[in-house]
């Protein structure tokens, strides 16, 4: 098998081990130290302990049986479902508009839309709650999902312009020639051709808003703070081993996201 070419150069999988190994150090080294949250996280000791002297489910029944716990984590899941919509629908209308218009600033724009990626998340989190501050946005969920909107709208605009690309224009001009309005036409028309590429946009804007913390930590507080700044000032003030059963749950949640993502993707191409 390992003397098998490995590809249409007749590069065999023996020749390639050097690389798959180095690939599988990597692997490790990325994804080692957040496995070892797994097991941390069915320990019975009082502190975080790896490997676990004793197994037990202590720390999930204390996190499903903590109101604050539970409270963090409908108020994340509200803001990561709100910044789902309102990235998706904003990132996706800026990738139609920018392919459809084709204009030269196009470029210019596109890069512009994607800054947030670029910069600093702490002089974003500063930027955001100084721009609150004067209206009252902080400690709410609109200011949440509007900030996390920031942060998910440049990947929504990627994952929808890499399916653009494979987007017929000529369809939707047929339509618009025979009556249709532009709005309905991108409904119809263009809108289940990208299907795909919009709902694994969807997966991942969710996800950047369910796992971030720094913004959280500026403009979040009170009862409208979020699962991840509980879960990082519970680290600071005292290591709660209920944050490894925490972290593992959003861990076992963000692979599914993912994985859905992946099909999704798959299938569009």
């Amino acid at each position: 098998m390992l003397r098998g070419p490995a590809t249409e150069t007749q590069v065999t999988h023996l020749q390639r081990l050097w690389l798959y190994i180095l690939c599988g150090l990597v692997v490790l080294f990325l994804v080692g130290p957040t496995l070892m949250v797994v097991p941390m996280s069915f320990s019975n000791s009082r502190y975080l302990e790896f490997p676990p002297q004793e197994w037990s489910f202590r720390w999930y029944r204390a996190y499903f049986s903590s109101l604050e716990w539970r409270r963090a984590t409908a108020v994340s899941f509200q803001a990561a479902s709100l910044t789902m919509v309102v990235a998706t629908v904003v990132g996706t209308l800026a990738a139609y508009g920018l392919h459809v218009a084709r204009a030269k600033a196009g470029r210019y724009i596109s890069i512009l839309l994607t800054l947030p990626m670029i910069i600093p998340v702490i002089l974003l989190a500063v930027g955001i709650f100084l721009s609150f501050a004067p209206v009252g946005l902080n400690s709410t969920i609109m200011g949440l999902v509007l900030a996390h909107s920031v942060l998910a709208i440049p990947l929504v605009l990627i994952t929808v312009t890499a399916g653009m690309r494979n987007f017929d224009i000529n369809q939707e001009m047929v339509a618009r020639s025979m009556g249709a309005s532009r709005p309905w036409a991108f409904l119809t028309i263009t809108l289940p051709q990208i299907r795909n590429s919009a709902l694994s946009a969807a997966l991942l804007a969710f996800i950047v808003s369910l796992d971030e913390v720094v913004i959280a930590l500026l403009i979040a507080g009170g009862d409208k703070a979020t699962l991840t700044r509980r879960m990082f000032l519970a680290l600071r003030d005292e290591i709660d081993p209920t944050i490894a059963a925490i972290s593992t749950l959003l861990i076992g949640f963000s692979i599914l996201m993912l994985l859905v993502s992946q099909l999704l993707q798959r299938k569009r191409d």
